[in-house]
């Protein structure tokens, strides 16, 4: 792809978007919104692929599609869901399917569908490396640049890998993100996979499709056991930007704890998952004729993991009872989680922005971060704020609502209505004036103090 150079007596553009994923996408749909904002996105791969490694069949979206790119804050945008089912002329199938949760296959193809019919996004288009001189950052790719007053960030987050594994990485030791392209050439017939999330659930079901291609499967997980994600209208309350606008306010040690206190409204296996599991277990122990041994272990922490001629030795802490385990397999699949990282190319600003204890950017509560250079050029982080806005922050329920947050502070006004809905909990303290006749009553009588 050709990149024109952009000349130094040109406009530059308002904001580039470096990374094209669903989170920059959103962003994208929304700005067609406000053409008075001059925006480029730009992305390294050829074209759009969202988890390609993740696809396996069966697996679900764990959030509603009206949680899509636009809908939440611009219902009426041509980049609906909705719009992608009647552009696809298959509306009404899909809502004769009554899907209880949408193949997460459905929702790739309709971001894709958006990325394919947007202006303003540049694929195939590296960012080598990124500046900031005079009032505009310069970011470079191999045949051009272009210059922006103000950038955003949506790279994504980067499969985590523990130190234990890293050594290890091949063909036989493997993140979860690539597992699609892997697990069907594995053979192996001992198989450990680490991590009790959805996506170790997901590889421990696809694995037992085909149970007659093992001898042993180990899922281990640190947690206490594999437990449900956490999933009813009241939990899901703190996918709200009620629930994050009272989240800005807490102190540092606040934030932990309401982050620990809400991590199953994330990180819990999906209640289809677990059934499918359990009954797969089920039919193959109690009426179908299988040699497979299947072995569940939470409460388990990886210490160590070496070489064992052809296969690996791991060296297993369970925590329920305090006793060192030795696994053997041929094969393991790291479940382990993503982690956010800044992207390479903003190397050159690495100094000038301010980390937190978890190597993420600190972010002011309109998503920028925080960073020495001037106020006027801001940098703009998505996905980055797991821990500074809370646990929705990674995930696609608040994409909507988050893009139209930058926008709005692009613009300098409220473009978008981003104030919170009525949500049916108060979370925060609020004064008496403010607060449920019931509240304030028993308030103004002393009740509350006793």
């Amino acid at each position: 792809m050709t990149v024109a150079f952009a000349r130094r007596d040109a406009e530059p553009l308002d904001i580039a978007g470096i990374g094209i994923g669903p989170s920059n996408l959103s962003l994208a749909c929304l700005f067609e919104s406000a053409p008075e904002i001059r925006s480029r996105f730009f992305e390294r791969r050829e074209a759009f692929d969202w988890h390609p490694g993740m696809m396996m069949p069966g697996v679900e979206l764990q959030s509603s599609f009206l949680k899509d790119l636009v809908s939440p804050v611009l219902p009426t945008s041509r980049w609906s869901f909705v719009s992608y089912l009647v552009a696809h002329k298959r509306l009404y199938a899909f809502l004769n399917a009554n899907y209880e949760a949408v193949p997460r296959q459905e929702f790739a193809r309709y971001l894709a569908w958006v990325a394919n019919g947007l202006d303003g996004l540049r694929f195939g288009t590296e960012i080598r490396d990124v500046e900031h001189r005079d009032d505009r950052f310069f970011l470079r790719f191999d045949n051009g640049q272009e210059e922006a007053r103000n950038l955003v960030i949506g790279t994504g987050s980067s499969p985590f890998v523990p130190d234990w594994a890293k050594p290890f990485l091949g063909a036989d030791c493997f993140h979860n993100s690539e597992a699609k392209s892997r697990l069907s050439d594995l053979g192996a017939a001992r198989i450990v996979v680490v991590g009790g999330g959805q996506s170790g659930g997901e590889v421990v079901e696809a694995l037992l499709a085909d149970p007659d291609s093992m001898t042993e499967l180990t899922w281990i997980s640190r947690r206490h056991n594999f437990e449900p994600i956490n999933d009813t209208p009241f939990s899901n309350q703190v996918f709200s930007p009620e629930y994050v606008q009272a989240y800005l306010k807490l102190g540092g040690e606040q934030k932990q704890a309401a982050f620990k206190n809400s991590i199953l409204t994330s990180d819990g296996l999906s209640i289809s998952t677990i059934h499918a599991i359990y009954r797969r277990l089920y039919a193959l122990r109690y009426l179908e004729p299988s040699t497979l041994n299947a072995s569940l272990a939470p409460n388990r922490d990886v210490i160590q993991m070496e070489r064992n001629g052809n296969a690996y030795r791991l060296i297993v802490r369970n925590q329920f009872d305090g006793g060192i385990e030795v696994l053997h397999a041929d094969a393991v699949v790291l479940a382990t989680g993503y982690r956010f990282r800044l992207p390479d190319a903003l190397g050159s600003l690495g100094d000038r922005i301010t980390l937190d204890r978890n190597g993420y950017p600190l972010l002011n509560d309109d998503y920028t971060m925080q960073w020495t250079g001037p106020r006027a050029n801001r940098l703009f982080a998505q996905n980055a704020g797991r821990y500074s806005h809370g646990i929705a922050d990674s995930q696609l329920s608040l994409m909507a609502w988050r893009s139209a947050t930058i926008v709005n502070a692009l613009l300098g006004r409220q473009h978008f209505d981003a104030e919170p809905d009525n949500g049916q909990l108060a979370w925060a303290t609020e004064t008496a004036s403010a607060m449920p006749h019931q509240l304030r009553a028993g308030y103004s009588d002393g009740m509350l103090s006793s």
